[in-house]
């Protein structure tokens, strides 16, 4: 992982090594982030539940009627407001962040305040499983064979969920996930040694199995 201020090409810290062409780059849909990684509507179904709860006690306890709209409104305007700041931070996730796969690596460049950037080799991809949801859309998770110094925290929210202990980082709400999905095991395919490790192309609804079945 590396932090810097200027990028020579889109989504890189630095000009591409001989031999290395870009096969691909996109960004997270915002509204993807919003719903699956900031849980928009998990909030919305909160406020929603406290609102039916303000009703609830309005009709048990004999409250007036302007007194229960009052409180409906109060919770409303909140789940504006916090509906309205989950929705900036995925637009903002989504527009600084950029996924680059070329013939040699991953590259995974985000962050809202300070840029940072993440190069991980095919050659140190030791599983990569892919999800569909939305459509068109999914989630890809790059297993590494070794950590390498990458934090939970440092990598949020482009890592799997859950997996403090061990972070693998991900690549969330990609668009044309078919199309990606084909691009990086064809990548890793001809990066690696004929016979080491094989790859299919298939795309799962789940992280169950590994998608790319990238086995050492």
């Amino acid at each position: 992982m590396s932090e810097y201020e200027s990028e020579p090409i889109r989504g890189l810290p630095g000009h591409l090594p001989p031999g290395e062409a870009i096969l691909w780059q996109g960004a997270p849909s915002w509204r993807a982030v919003a719903r699956r990684v900031l849980h928009v509507r998990g909030f919305s179904c909160y406020f929603a539940a406290l609102a039916a709860w303000r009703i609830g006690i309005a009709l048990t306890e004999n409250d007036t009627l302007a007194n229960a709209i009052a409180g409906v409104a109060r919770i409303a305007a909140l789940a504006g407001v916090a509906c309205a700041l989950i929705t900036l931070l995925a637009w903002a996730i989504a527009r600084t962040t950029v996924y680059t796969l070329t013939n040699k690596r991953v590259v995974l460049r985000f962050g809202v305040a300070l840029p940072m950037a993440i190069n991980l080799p095919l050659v140190r991809i030791a599983t990569a499983d892919v999800a569909r949801f939305d459509g068109d859309f999914g989630d890809i998770v790059l297993q590494t064979t070794s950590r390498a110094g990458l934090g939970y925290l440092q990598l949020w929210p482009h890592v799997r969920p859950w997996k403090l202990a061990s972070p693998q980082p991900m690549l969330r709400a990609v668009p044309e996930i078919d199309l990606v999905a084909g691009l990086l095991a064809k990548a890793l395919q001809a990066e690696l040694p004929f016979g080491r490790r094989s790859v299919d192309t298939r795309v799962t609804p789940g992280f169950a199995t590994p998608a790319h079945g990238v086995t050492a």
